[in-house]
């Protein structure tokens, strides 16, 4: 096991058990109540094309019962204790979560274990559950925000896992057999690719031992724990990157726009200075384009920029949900504020804001065990060590005028992808805001 303090005196602890499974926890005494969550090192991105779809719908899956339990009982034995449960998946990882009173820490552990390691999977079930997923992908498709950022990725990684939606697709959703599910679970679902992490008012040993019986059929001695994907050692698919238009004709009253390019991964020191300027360009009220395109001239109700980070990429980009009659202004101004901040950088007040925006963000994400428990988990899967809170502020601090220029001049000025959905049927329409 190893140990240590946390930046408010918080302990974390680790150990790892046969079979290469891990256990992370962060006491925090002042709480009552403990977030569990069994993380596992398998996202979209990691699916073959027999199993494109298979990592989200699992997540349904994993639901539906196991030996010891119906999906009635496992909801009902959460019910029963006041706690909540849920799960999500990403492109790079997947996530069972609970939150209960401390004292009911062993049967959160018992059920998601259970779910983990003993899901039947049934045909039945898989056939059930397939309308439901189909169900996800119409909602999504139905809601414009969510499809504009959807074909932004594709354009951006074509088609590529990264480039792929996390959801599956409907075609692949209708093709994928319950063989091809049980599959990808056997294959992912196994010990050393699982960390168990928790935050709140836990004893490490106490949820060790809970562990160690909940997974006891399946820790087999000799097996190291899976790469955490910036180790260097992670066998991912690679990337490539894209420019150009992609257009979604719909019916709508609105136009949706995403402007942008790729990013910086996980591993690159410079996403610091990536976030101060993104912050200061469109992060908040008192950025340049909420105050240019909404303020000062009415052109919109949304809009905001964001940077994101995989293992290996990432992406930057501005999204904007205006009128469609006032597309070619915005886009005209998200272009022209850009080119500024190229080519002059920051002023002293939007640098400080930027910081400030982003230290605050951080501190006041870790005031509660469950946004702890996603720190700790996380952490354990993708990077190769924890950094101290004040480490990472540390870093934010330092971020230089020179540091800002350089990073826009680097990212910011990459050819651009633009996603648009909206009542349009012609492309060349936008042509020029590339």
């Amino acid at each position: 096991m190893s140990a240590f303090p946390a930046d408010d005196g918080a302990s974390v602890q680790r150990t790892v058990l046969p079979g290469g499974l891990r256990v992370v926890t962060e006491t925090l005494p002042a709480v009552r109540s403990v977030a569990l969550g069994i993380w596992v090192g398998v996202g979209s991105r990691d699916e073959t094309a027999r199993h494109e779809g298979a990592t989200h719908y699992l997540e349904h899956l994993l639901f539906k019962g196991t030996k010891r339990r119906t999906a009635l009982d496992i909801s009902a034995e959460m019910d029963a204790v006041g706690g909540e449960m849920n799960a999500f998946t990403t492109k790079e990882y997947t996530c069972y979560y609970a939150r209960v009173l401390d004292a009911d820490l062993p049967l959160a552990t018992d059920i998601l274990s259970d779910m983990v390691t003993g899901s039947l999977i049934s045909p039945q079930d898989v056939d059930a559950e397939r309308n439901v997923v189909l169900e996800e992908i119409a909602m999504n498709d139905d809601d414009p925000t969510d499809t504009v950022h959807e074909a932004f990725t594709a354009q951006l990684f074509g088609d590529t896992p990264l480039g792929r939606p996390v959801l599956g697709t409907v075609e692949s959703i209708n093709a994928i057999s319950r063989d091809q599910i049980f599959e990808h679970y056997r294959a992912r679902y196994s010990p050393e690719h699982l960390v168990i992490a928790a935050a709140g008012n836990v004893d490490h040993d106490d949820l060790v031992n809970q562990v160690t019986e909940a997974f006891a059929g399946v820790l087999v001695p000799g097996a190291k724990p899976a790469p955490p994907r910036l180790s260097g050692e992670y066998a991912g698919p690679g990337h490539v990157t894209g420019t150009g238009l992609r257009l979604v004709s719909r019916g709508i009253e609105q136009a949706n726009l995403v402007l942008g390019c790729e990013g910086l991964a996980r591993t690159d020191d410079r996403r610091y200075a990536l976030g101060v300027l993104n912050a200061a360009l469109g992060g908040g009220m008192s950025s340049r384009l909420f105050q240019e395109i909404r303020e000062k001239r009415g052109l919109a109700y949304s809009v905001y920029s964001f940077a994101s980070q995989n293992a290996d990429t990432g992406m930057w980009g501005i999204y904007v949900g205006c009128l469609p009659s006032k597309a070619d202004d915005v886009l005209s101004i998200c272009t022209s504020e850009v080119e500024k901040l190229v080519s002059g950088g920051l002023t002293d007040a939007e640098l400080e804001r930027g910081k400030g925006q982003m230290r605050g963000s951080i501190v006041l994400g870790l005031e509660d065990p469950s946004s702890r428990m996603s720190r700790i988990g996380k952490s354990e899967l993708v990077y190769p060590q924890l950094e101290p809170v004040e480490e990472t502020l540390a870093r934010i601090e330092a971020v230089s005028h020179d540091d800002i220029r350089a990073i826009a001049s680097e990212v910011l000025a990459r050819p651009k992808t633009l996603a648009v959905v909206g009542p349009f049927d012609d492309a060349d329409t936008f042509s020029a805001a590339l």
